[in-house]
């Protein structure tokens, strides 16, 4: 099937705007009748000049040259308002339309990209998806600020100046045609050279965003290996990469104005010698000759903007084939239908028969299955690899399952509203990710209009209470990108407090104190007796102290559970999980 060009494309997504569309073409259009009817003017006051009373204004009731030269002063101020008028109406116009198609555009996309599942962020980068959002859709707004005006009016330029060249003087009118078709047959050509080329421009832009990217989030692990040259080194190899690609568009698009800027001189001589012969004999009137001089400058001097413009337009079709393609991405995960209140949830989960991998990697589970109680404390060991936090994943259906089902109170998870079951659900990762702002906004993240009162609550039982009031701003201190500003056990603590203010009947901690020190676990441990009551709880753990008081616990090992029990009954087996005990525990000799 054949792909849809860029323009059409543009068009289909810009449907909602169209009276704004239609307004700024008709003012571009008004503008343009308006900028071109000096020259004939020009030719009017040459034939007052020359021909006197007998001029061609004499014929509509103006018989001396003093009321002729009256009327066209009076016709010139009025067509210079008026082009002043539309040129600014369409100036606010386009560039309100660029604004618009920019903001909606960026909004659509992230909207999208916000609902595809995590399988599409590990096969992409985000430095790409940072370059579609900002520049690509930047891009877009340049074209439509300038661009898409300039096209427009340069076809209004060719049809009214070529229909009034070819009423009044036929056969020096081809003259000026003449170059047309070259022009027309070289925008084309250098059109399809400079498509590719501007794509793979779009394309490194990416790549150098995206090293960009990583950069600064990793600066920390760049200064302590001292690699600050290596990586230096590495952005300057991608950065050349950009300005080569960049410059091989750059010189085909350089030399496409001076190519017609010669096809035009000649055009132009072509006129200016034939037409004055023509006057000079009497053949032609001299007020119709000083129209053609001027008028066919109107018409063939634009052309040579039509190289940057086209240059413009290129940029603008690549970017745009870009934020399209994210927009047009399909989701491999799609919502259910049935609605449900997290308050009549009551938290039973099911694992039936279900099978799963990773894009191009081997299964992590096989027939896998587990029911949670309602209401009970299940953790979740085994050693990295096993599945554990893969299982947490499919509950929340950020990756859809090979086959089989999962339940939530006897409903399939995949026919429940998106939104419903993961509201349901409070998680808790082993990267606590703060989002930058104060702490009482990302405590209150999962509920924006919660009151001071449940976040102080929240904090509480979180046991983050302490290290809050000691901070000179308390809840309203900024924590910075990515909680930048907070101790590693001061975030955990906060995206603790921000599942417990969630309150979901379902609360998951993955891995949540696999990277904090002892303290924060004793605390997190507290908090865990207080906000596990009457809720569902899955705790997966690589220290088994953070499960040892679970109703159950269940051990996993290559995608199967290989024991169940509580902390107790599987100490007195010879199990995995006694042994993982003893190496925690120091006991083993």
């Amino acid at each position: 099937m054949k792909k849809e060009s860029s323009l059409n494309r543009l068009i289909n997504s810009l449907r909602k705007d169209r009276f704004l569309i239609i307004t700024a073409i008709t003012c571009s259009t008004l503008n343009k009748i308006f900028d071109l009817a000096p020259p004939v003017l020009i030719g009017l006051a040459v034939d007052v000049i020359v021909r006197e009373e007998s001029s061609w204004l004499s014929t509509i009731g103006f018989n001396s040259v003093p009321s002729q030269l009256g009327i066209l002063a009076f016709l010139s101020f009025i067509i210079w308002s008026a082009e002043s008028f539309f040129e600014y109406l369409y100036g606010i116009l386009w560039r309100n339309l660029a604004q618009t198609t920019q903001h909606n555009l960026r909004i659509k996309a992230y909207n999208h990209l916000q609902k595809l599942e995590m399988s599409f962020f590990e096969s992409d980068n985000s430095g790409r998806l940072m370059a579609i959002l900002n520049d690509d859709i930047n891009q877009l707004e340049r074209f439509l600020d300038h661009g898409a005006n300039q096209i427009l009016q340069l076809v209004v330029t060719v049809l009214l100046v070529g229909g009034a060249m070819a009423f009044m003087a036929p056969g020096v009118a081809l003259l000026a045609f003449l170059p047309i078709p070259v022009i027309l047959f070289g925008s084309i050509r250098f059109q399809s050279i400079l498509a590719p080329r501007y794509k793979q421009v779009r394309e490194k832009a990416g790549d150098l965003s995206s090293l960009l990217n990583n950069n600064i989030g990793g600066i920390l692990t760049i200064k302590s290996f001292t690699n600050e040259a290596w990586e230096l080194e590495r952005l300057r190899e991608f950065s050349e990469s950009y300005r080569k690609s960049n410059g091989k568009a750059i010189r085909l698009s350089a030399a496409f104005i001076p190519l017609i800027r010669f096809a035009i001189l000649f055009a132009f001589l072509a006129i200016l010698v034939i037409g004055g012969l023509n006057a000079w004999r009497g053949e032609m009137a001299v007020g119709t000759y000083s129209f053609l001089v001027f008028i066919t400058q109107r018409l063939l001097w634009p052309l040579t903007t039509l190289g940057h413009t086209l240059d413009e337009y290129q940029r603008s079709m690549a970017s745009t084939n870009r934020v399209l393609d994210l927009i047009d991405t399909p989701f491999l995960i799609s919502s259910g239908n049935i609605k449900l209140d997290p308050k009549d949830i009551l938290g039973r989960v099911c694992f039936k028969g279900v099978d799963f991998h990773y894009q191009n990697r081997q299964s992590i589970l096989k027939n896998f299955n587990l029911e949670i109680q309602a209401g009970s404390t299940i953790g979740i060991v085994g050693p990295t690899g096993s599945g554990k936090s893969t299982l947490v994943k499919l509950l929340l259906r950020l990756y859809p399952i090979t086959s089989g089902q999962i339940f939530l109170d006897n409903l399939p998870i995949d026919k429940i509203s998106l939104k419903d079951l993961r509201k349901s659900i409070a998680l808790v990762s082993q990267e606590a990710y703060l989002f930058q702002g104060t702490i009482a906004e990302n405590i209150a993240y999962g509920d924006p209009k919660a009151s001071i009162e449940k976040i102080n609550q929240a904090a509480e039982l979180a046991e983050a209470s302490e290290f809050i009031n000691d901070l000179p701003e308390g809840l309203e201190t900024k924590v910075g990108e990515r909680g930048q500003k907070l101790s590693g056990g001061q975030r955990q603590r906060i995206s603790l407090a921000r599942a417990i203010l969630k309150d979901a009947p379902i609360l998951i901690l993955d891995e949540a104190t696999a990277s904090v020190d002892n303290e924060t676990e004793a605390a997190i441990q507290r908090s865990l007796l207080k906000i596990t009551r009457n809720r569902t709880t899955i705790v997966i753990a690589h220290r088994l102290s953070t499960v040892r008081n679970a109703d159950q616990i269940v051990v996993i090992d290559k995608g199967n559970i290989v024991e169940t029990g509580d902390h107790e009954a599987l100490l007195k087996t010879n199990s995995t999980y006694n042994q993982l005990w003893k190496v925690q525990a120091g006991l083993n000799n």
